[in-house]
């Protein structure tokens, strides 16, 4: 049962202009999670994905149209391979049974069921009465760290009559054909805990569990008491929620901005080639690929200060430096299989660019000298692999770019050459902490003065009547990643850009359509644009597009993270997406650029209706800091506290650049 699906319109900005037209299945609650309460809002279904370090679970739910809860739950287990060396072969069983199917109420079933509400906090909360008599109780959540998912239920008695409940002793073992599994059969148990006979008197209560497990046959099946995982689980949350708070006017982005939090950091793998940052959606485990992980996620886990996510990105990066080589040929894509092997079927997407880019953003914000000069061999390859594939003109080759040939992109795009415009002025700033040559930092600051006057002329152009960029040539239709360059400091076509941007050409009901006039979209070109758009200084206009976006994923029909793309995938939950959303706060509303591995920039970008913002909890440069802008007159005033000590306290024009050493 998948989300129900609005057809996609194109519409003007002043269609969404008004907060009033915000449309919430969702509400927010004050303990930080948000709810779904039935009124006439039903039949619908909708899917989430949860991690934890061995498992993953696509969770798809229904309430029908006569009240009725119904779920299943597709269940992945990573480093379970079925193919050897195959980028989707993570063992995966759908199953769609119901742990009060298996209960008795006064010797019959429970029947008559009506959902009252659904909640969202880390795990998933159903709530639901039965004939007037019964309050149920459903919990689902993964393992942090162990190969299984938990189910709790829970019977209320609501009456003033004692009621009799029987709950099954059950433990089923599935045995999967030796012959498709890389190490031989496995065995998927599924086991009723707490079973037995109970007398609830009134506004009693009575807890049972069902835990979901899969390992290797000749394993010992995990125990697990799912109330102490639950506990666990709630305790990552807490963590996750407790480092780089957004506190701004707008709830709607505060809370979003804390959910995508969660689905950036809790799809982490625990392989054998360390632990590995997966896509997810019923596809992508146990792998890392040289956007999701290389570029899009990695720069930002310094910040959120996680250290599995941490440990992760690093992993990331050493396993793409595995393949420097002294031809030049390219670094795959992915690396699969917990890293034992490969995946290069699109070709040079311009993998190097994007590595480059991101490891020397995440090395620069980690503030970690050992770690920097670890992945500098990496960048300084990466960098050099891009120089040798300029062409003529000045701009970088590449077979295909991120979207793998589902859209042409030419000879050269304009995201690889953007991607190692930013990886070039990173180098600089690098280069001078790790004691690069003074030369070649010399040659890292031209080579990015030549490359931006390229990307100008060769991507420069008239298209659809905007001045803006074609992705490449011969391209006449807009496409989403012209904003890419406003992500990376390129700015001189930033208001016909913009304007293009949110154009009925490309702005959708869901964000960017990938091609104008194509119902497709990929979220991540949306986060992207958002992030560009205030980066580049419309505050105010980006802020009504980012509400209404995070409106739409926090509280709309398909909650609550930002998504890969439709129809593609049917709006998985992929993981690095949720980063690329984080990012939009980081690097846009704050306009945080690390310059040094103690050092950094900031641009604030406080919109004219709000009176005052806050980033806190940062832990990049291996700091705990905070960040607030407030109006004052005309001027903004922007206080950085390292702890509880000042590190910056001064009085701003608007668009002025902070920097800051620590």
């Amino acid at each position: 049962m998948t989300a129900r699906l609005l057809p996609v319109v194109l519409f003007t900005f002043f269609a969404i202009e008004s907060p009033a037209q915000d449309y919430r299945r969702w509400q927010m609650n004050a303990d930080g999670s948000i709810s779904w309460i039935m009124g006439n809002n039903i039949p619908h279904s909708d899917h989430i994905e949860m991690s934890g370090k061995r498992i993953s679970c696509v969770l798809r739910y229904n309430v029908a149209d006569d009240g009725s809860f119904h779920a299943t739950r597709s269940l992945v287990w990573p480093m379970l391979r079925t193919i050897p060396n195959n980028t989707h072969a993570s063992l995966t069983r759908r199953f769609g049974q119901d742990g009060f199917e298996w209960v008795t109420v006064n010797y019959r079933p429970i029947e008559n069921e009506k959902v009252s509400s659904i909640t969202l906090n880390g795990t998933l909360i159903v709530k639901s009465t039965a004939g007037g008599n019964l309050e149920l109780t459903r919990q689902y959540f993964p393992s942090v760290d162990k190969p299984g998912f938990c189910e709790i239920y829970t019977i209320k008695n609501i009456t003033n009559k004692t009621c009799i409940v029987e709950a099954p002793k059950s433990s089923q073992t599935y045995l999967t054909d030796p012959a498709k599994g890389v190490e031989g059969s496995y065995a998927i148990h599924a086991e009723v805990m707490n079973a037995g006979h109970f007398s609830l008197g009134a506004n009693d209560s009575v807890s049972f569990s069902v835990f979901y497990s899969g390992v290797k046959q000749s394993d010992p099946v995990p125990s697990a008491n799912c109330e102490e995982e639950k506990n666990k689980r709630l305790a990552f949350v807490r963590e996750i929620w407790g480092n780089l708070v957004l506190e701004t006017p707008d709830s709607v982005l505060n809370r979003e901005f804390a959910f995508a939090k969660i689905r950036a950091a809790e799809s982490i793998f625990q392989t054998r080639g360390g632990p590995m940052h997966g896509p997810g959606g019923e596809s992508y485990y146990a792998a890392i690929w040289a956007n999701d992980q290389a570029e899009y996620i990695g720069p930002f886990f310094p910040f959120l200060g996680y250290d599995y996510g941490n440990e992760a990105s690093l992993n990331a990066y050493l396993h793409f430096a595995r393949f420097m080589n002294p031809a030049y040929k390219p670094i795959p894509s992915s690396i699969i299989a917990e890293g034992t092997d490969i995946w290069n079927g699109a070709g040079d997407r311009g993998d190097a660019a994007m590595i480059a880019y991101g490891a020397a953003r995440y090395a620069l914000a980690r503030g970690d000298m050992s770690e920097a000069k670890q992945l500098w061999p990496l960048i300084k390859w990466c960098l050099e692999y891009c120089r040798r594939n300029l062409n003529i003109e000045g701009v970088v080759n590449s077979d295909s770019d991120e979207l793998e040939g589902r859209f042409p992109s030419g000879a050269a795009n304009l995201c690889t050459s953007s991607l190692y415009y930013d990886a070039l002025n990173s180098a600089v700033y690098l280069g001078n902490q790790v004691g690069e040559e003074k030369n070649q930092i010399h040659r890292y600051r031209q080579q990015a003065k030549e490359l931006k006057a390229a990307i100008e002329k060769y991507f420069g152009a008239e298209v659809e009547g905007f001045h803006t960029y074609r992705y490449y040539k011969g391209n006449d239709t807009l496409r989403a990643w012209i904003c890419i360059p406003l992500t990376m400091g390129i700015y001189e076509r930033r208001t016909q850009t913009i304007a293009a941007l949110f154009s009925s050409r490309l702005w959708t009901q869901d964000g960017l359509a990938s091609l104008a006039g194509d119902r497709t979209f990929w979220d991540r070109s949306t986060l992207y644009a958002l992030r560009g758009v205030l980066a580049a200084g419309e505050t105010d206009k980006a802020l009504q597009f980012l509400h209404y976006y995070s409106n739409r994923r926090l509280l709309g029909d398909h909650v609550p993270y930002p998504v890969e793309a439709y129809p593609e995938g049917n709006q998985r939950h992929l993981s690095a997406e949720s980063g690329l959303y984080c990012r939009i706060f980081t690097e846009g509303l704050f306009g945080i650029r690390p310059e040094g591995l103690n050092s950094f920039s900031f641009t604030p970008r406080l919109p004219s209706a709000w009176q005052r913002m806050k980033l806190h909890h940062i832990r990049a440069f291996q700091k705990d800091l905070s960040i607030e802008a407030q109006r004052i007159d005309q001027r903004i005033q922007v206080i950085v506290k390292e702890g509880e000590k000042t590190v910056v306290s001064k009085l701003i024009k608007e668009g002025e650049v902070v920097r800051v050493i620590l």
